[in-house]
């Protein structure tokens, strides 16, 4: 009878799996304690510093959302920081980066640990972006409910590919990004006018994405839960796709 030896690969996996959770949490709790998505940093650390500001930004824009913290903040801070037009291009590109990390995360370290635990949404997900993966992650970002990270580790265990993914992402990205960049103070005029602009221009994007979840879902989708929120108006306590 042969003899039942583990394999090596198996074990270094699992040690690289909890090793990489660990760290997470770490840093999860690092940002949180650092206060780094503040006005406050963003004052001390990163306005008027240049290219090392804008390196900065980067950085841990692309972190937090990688991680979980609402990207909308980033995109505030962003306008707070730069500008709006300024501002919506680095945190879009923060988020895109954070995005692209996280659906990578659980592509080629946490594959099994998402599919096992979300095996029911990773079905769901992987039909409602069919055949058209770009057209339907756009949807998505465009909704104004959902959990962005969830989307990424999802996509990351789908058989979606990562390039109409995060093209998709990026472009579903754009509305929201520009309307709290705007609100964190992007234009040199009245700001309540734009609160209001900030606050028009993000009821018509999700407007926008939810009469086209509902043109294209063609009988599929995300969750229980978005849909629920979708059609009775009510409020979801996550952070948006």
């Amino acid at each position: 009878m042969a003899s039942r030896r583990i394999r090596p690969r198996v074990v270094l996996r699992g040690v690289v799996l909890l090793a990489s959770l660990a760290a997470l949490g770490w840093l999860a709790d690092w940002l949180a304690r650092a206060g780094v998505l503040s006005e406050r940093f963003v004052d001390t650390s990163i306005a008027g510093r240049g290219l090392a500001g804008y390196a900065i930004f980067l950085g841990i824009g692309a972190l937090a959302t990688a991680l979980g913290f609402p990207r909308q903040v980033v995109a505030f801070l962003g306008g707070y920081a730069f500008g709006t037009i300024v501002g919506t291009e680095l945190a879009l590109a923060a988020t895109l980066v954070g995005c692209a990390a996280t659906f990578a995360y659980a592509r080629v370290v946490a594959r099994s640990m998402v599919a096992k635990r979300f095996a029911g949404r990773v079905r769901q997900f992987d039909e409602f972006l069919g055949m058209h993966p770009f057209q339907m992650t756009m949807i998505v970002r465009l909704l104004p409910v959902g959990s962005n990270v969830l989307t990424n580790l999802l996509a990351g265990v789908s058989r979606v590919k990562a390039v109409p993914f995060l093209a998709g992402s990026g472009v579903g990205y754009v509305p929201q990004t520009l309307a709290f960049a705007l609100a964190g103070g992007g234009f040199a005029i009245d700001p309540a006018l734009e609160i209001a602009l900030a606050i028009a221009l993000f009821v018509a994007s999700a407007l926008f994405g939810i009469a086209l979840y509902r043109k294209h879902r063609h009988g599929a989708g995300l969750e229980a839960s978005i849909d629920e929120a979708l059609e009775s108006g009510a409020p979801s306590p996550v952070d948006g796709k």
